[in-house]
């Protein structure tokens, strides 16, 4: 670096000392800031390494002990102190902890929204890394070319799923990713030697086939900024990832509220006598970039703008109470990244016209002809999960559309749903159009931490950043077999997933419309396709056509009729049918179609003229969703209500492998009339 950029490193590297010092000698004793994270030991590297991150279309993901970088990537001092202290200008607005941060593209690197989760930050990095070989390579955006993805994270974090399902992902796929690990030989109170045998994560990796390893002393300057630049260079050549170690003392307890009483004074006095700050200013004089009066003179410069930053901090406004509630799904804010939205791309046209006649389509052929359509009206359109690509998915949703688009929109994943969904979101926030696969309900449960954080993305960035992508996943019990596994329907968990839209079609006709509105609209969504109607006569129907959309919560009427409504929804749609002929008919049967959001008009409507309401689903009944639709008919309808809301739904326990005891745990044809007649006679 030049004597310039080795000033401004400097600069940030005072200024974030000088921050947490003022945090946890005044604001955080004064209890203005209630969540303090010191970086004080690790300032050196980070700053070193934004330095190197310029080229535009870099980003990196970050944890609670990364504000140097973030200073460095271009957050403002006052911005820097706005976060911790909550306040209207903060980054996040007030949403979120201040130690938790995101930054659009300022200067040359987008920082992508942290998580409070250990190790959630490494598969949406490595998906923004196959993205930048996506839009480099396959959409020959030149301006992507050479840009590389970096995920900063503690030595703690290399013990978790998110940290090997991306070394997985970025060495087999031979992605521009560093893994740029800072071990300052804690997790907490928690030694090194807990999270990785030895300690040391480089020495156990140097194995590692495909992923290049360095380690450098992150206090020391020479050596960072040589290996560091080194390192950056290394990936942006196109020769693959890397994992860096940096070593560096941790001067500073964990949090605010940490003591360290688990460390000797012997042992902190070490730590406190590797100060990078200390060697920076040695460096900075042995260079002769400034003289002893000069450095004196720099640091009081720094101090002094950061004192003015934190006086103009504490002068911001409290948020508005209300602003705690726009931006959980996308609400006309345009992003800063993510999607087609932030990239001005507009989403291929449609008429909505539904097409009447030709040969009936089973419902999983109808998902594939949507999926090859959209994949050949929208380039940014991946489709990808185990086993979708050569085989064609395991419900065939995929055949040949591999042999179709390519292996670079239509391929295989490592067997980890963690990967696979953290990879959608970092793709997403890149521009593209994920449309993962999840083979079955109960395999997304790994991923549950990529699930909850990307649902509420939008809203914890102040409406700065989105991941709209669709989530395929067969549901529910087969016409062959149960079993606990594959059988799970859960949709009651999605409807409780903040910033997740939720649909689950009866039909064949009904998944080509839902389908590629999903794929056409700006929040993540989950796209449910029962396997008991993916290839059987109940969920057949005309293919409607390239053009045929169906709204998300807007519910239809399967059935007319005047004696009592059933509301339902994917399989049971059917079921319905079949129990309100057996009884004699003129029951109203509505099919929601979406769960988030729901059609409650079209429900209250029909219960006003029917007076009696039955709710009738596959999930467990304690908690399922047909709760919350008894609850809002029971609030909003009790005046028309002739009768007690009726919920039909297996009782708590998994569904069964054996088919006679399955036939005892789903609500069978039989039973939901029975439950029907003493409804309507009650």
């Amino acid at each position: 670096m030049t004597k310039s950029e080795w000033l401004d490193v400097a600069r940030t590297v005072l200024a974030s000392r000088s921050m947490d010092i003022i945090e946890e000698s005044e604001l955080a004793p004064s209890g203005k800031v209630t969540y303090q994270f010191s970086a004080k030991g690790h300032e050196l590297a980070q700053v070193i390494l934004a330095n190197y991150l310029r080229q535009g279309h870099d980003a990196a993901t970050v944890y609670y002990r990364s504000r140097p970088f973030v200073l460095a990537a271009g957050m403002t001092f006052e911005e820097g102190f706005a976060g911790p202290l909550a306040l209207a200008g903060s980054r996040n607005g007030g949403r979120d902890i201040g130690v938790v941060h995101h930054l659009p593209n300022r200067q040359g690197v987008t920082v992508l929204p942290a998580s409070g989760d250990v190790g959630a930050q490494y598969t949406p990095c490595v998906g923004w890394a196959q993205a930048i070989t996506y839009r480099a390579g396959v959409l020959q955006e030149q301006a992507w070319s050479g840009a590389i993805a970096v995920a900063l994270g503690g030595d703690g974090s290399t013990a978790t799923n998110g940290f090997w399902a991306a070394l997985n992902i970025a060495t087999t796929q031979k992605l521009p990713m560093i893994f740029f690990i800072e071990d300052n030989g804690y997790g907490i109170s928690v030694p090194g030697v807990f999270q990785t045998p030895g300690g040391n994560i480089a020495a156990n990796l140097a194995a590692f086939g495909g992923l290049r390893i360095v380690e450098c002393d992150g206090t020391n300057p020479d050596e960072a900024d040589r290996l560091i630049s080194k390192t950056v260079d290394h990936v942006r050549s196109g020769k693959g990832p890397a994992l860096l170690r940096v070593i560096v003392p941790r001067i500073c307890g964990h949090s605010g509220a940490d003591n360290q009483s688990y460390k000797t004074p012997k042992e902190r006095e070490s730590e406190a006598g590797r100060d990078p700050v200390a060697r920076l200013k040695e460096f900075i004089l042995r260079k002769k970039y400034l003289d002893t009066k000069g450095w004196d003179a720099f640091v009081a410069d720094v101090e002094g703008q950061v004192r003015s930053a934190c006086t103009a901090a504490l002068a911001q406004p409290e948020p508005v109470p209300a602003d705690a509630l726009p931006h959980a799904f996308y609400d006309g804010k345009k992003p800063h990244h993510g999607g087609l939205m932030a990239d001005s791309v507009a989403v291929p046209p449609s008429t909505g016209e539904k097409r009447e006649e030709g040969p009936r389509v089973n419902l999983i052929e109808a998902v594939k002809r949507t999926l090859d359509h959209e994949l050949s009206a929208n380039p940014r359109v991946l489709v990808f999960g185990e086993d979708v690509g050569v085989k064609g998915g395991v419900h065939g949703a995929t055949v040949d559309l591999q042999v179709k688009h390519g292996k670079d929109r239509v391929f295989d994943t490592s067997l980890s749903e963690e990967g696979i969904i953290g990879r959608a979101v970092g793709m997403a926030m890149a521009g593209l159009v994920p449309v993962p696969e999840i083979q079955f309900r109960k395999y997304l449960d790994p991923a549950t931490e990529q699930v909850n954080d990307c649902g509420t993305l939008r809203w914890r960035t102040n409406g700065d950043f989105a991941a709209p992508m669709v989530v395929r996943i067969p549901v529910g019990f087969s016409k062959r077999t149960g079993d606990p596994w594959h059988s799970v329907s859960g949709e009651a968990v999605f409807a409780h997933t903040i910033g997740w839209r939720v649909a689950m079609p009866s039909n064949a006709q009904d998944a080509v419309g839902l389908l590629r509105t999903a794929l056409r609209e700006h929040d993540p969504t989950f796209f449910l396709e029962h396997r008991a109607i993916q290839d059987t006569a109940p969920g057949r129907g005309v293919y409607p056509g390239d053009d045929y959309t169906v709204p998300f919560g807007v519910g239809t009427v399967v059935q007319p009729g005047s004696r009592a409504t059933v509301v339902t929804w994917g399989e049971m749609v059917h079921r319905a049918k079949s129990a309100v002929e057996s009884i004699g008919g003129d029951v109203e049967i509505i099919d929601l179609r979406t769960i988030v959001p729901w059609d409650k008009a079209l429900v209250l409507a029909s219960v006003q003229r029917t007076g009696r309401c039955m709710v009738l689903h596959e999930d467990t009944i304690t908690a399922g969703f047909g709760a919350e639709i008894a609850a809002i008919v029971g609030k909003e309808a009790f005046q028309w209500l002739d009768a007690p809301v009726e919920r039909v739904a297996p009782p708590d326990v998994p569904i069964p492998y054996n088919k006679g005891m399955m036939e005892a745990v789903i609500p069978t044809i039989e039973q939901v009339a029975q439950r029907l007649t003493a409804l309507i006679t009650f």
